[in-house]
């Protein structure tokens, strides 16, 4: 018997009823900015000492810059960035086509009973060439801007946590003596190696603190994370704090 062919007839799929969200470019913009604001505003409250070691109010420090969680990784890998950039790498060595003398061959090549040899500067002899020696080369390092930031918050906050960061104002009623300012540190119960942290309106302390022993003295945008990790205490004067504050905020 014929075999009938039935008809198929294919069944569209229901569209759902679903609504298209359009978000804007200026709703993104705004939801990043409160986010950011969000993250600024968190602080915390740190006291600030006269140099009489007496407590003269507080300063408001944000918490991305001075508790973050400490990173010994990241801090580690700052410190060995910094060390190798100390150095010059121009350490150099002469090979045997770089120093003077004769070409002669120093004896003749059969009859001696010695190794054959073809001159003096050879480095198998005394003043001769040294073989695989360092050339001068760069060994220039860097490190992404976020992760460096990242690093010196995490010592920052360490040393906050550690109860060795100290805030000092008034220091222009100090006279500027090397005598007054060792006096003033005493004060403050500082004893172990000290950086001392300055901004543009502290810089005449320079002159009083640079011949103080144990101590390092730095501008508030000069310093770095082996400063503070190599330092048992850090003093920050209240107008290097807020500048260092303010440039931290606007990277």
């Amino acid at each position: 018997m014929p075999t009938t062919k039935k008809s198929v007839t294919a069944v569209k799929p229901k569209r759902l009823n679903k609504k298209r969200v359009v978000v804007s470019v200026k709703t993104i913009k705004k939801a990043k900015s409160t986010l950011h604001k969000k993250d600024v505003s968190l602080t915390v409250s740190f006291p600030v000492m006269t140099p009489k070691g007496e407590k003269a109010g507080s300063v408001a420090l944000p918490k991305e810059m001075f508790g973050a969680s400490f990173n010994a990784q990241l801090v580690a890998q700052a410190v060995r960035i910094y060390q190798m950039n100390q150095r010059e790498g121009s350490a150099a060595t002469k090979t045997r086509g770089m120093i003077e003398g004769s070409t002669r061959k120093i004896y003749r090549q059969k009859g001696t009973g010695r190794a054959r040899h073809g001159g003096i500067r050879a480095p198998i002899f005394v003043g001769g060439g040294i073989t695989f020696g360092p050339q001068p080369r760069d060994i220039h390092r860097t490190m992404p801007k976020q992760m460096k930031n990242k690093a010196l918050a995490c010592a920052l906050s360490r040393a906050v946590e550690s109860d060795s960061m100290k805030v000092v104002s008034g220091l222009q009623e100090l006279p500027v003596k090397t005598k007054s300012f060792a006096e003033m540190l005493k004060k403050i119960q500082l004893d172990k190696r000290t950086l001392f942290i300055y901004g543009k309106e502290t810089g005449f302390v320079v002159r009083a603190v640079r011949n103080i022993r144990n101590v390092t003295i730095l501008p508030y945008d000069s310093f770095s994370v082996y400063d503070v990790m190599t330092h048992a205490y850090i003093v920050f004067t209240k107008d290097a704090l807020t500048a260092f504050i303010a440039k931290g905020t606007k990277e």
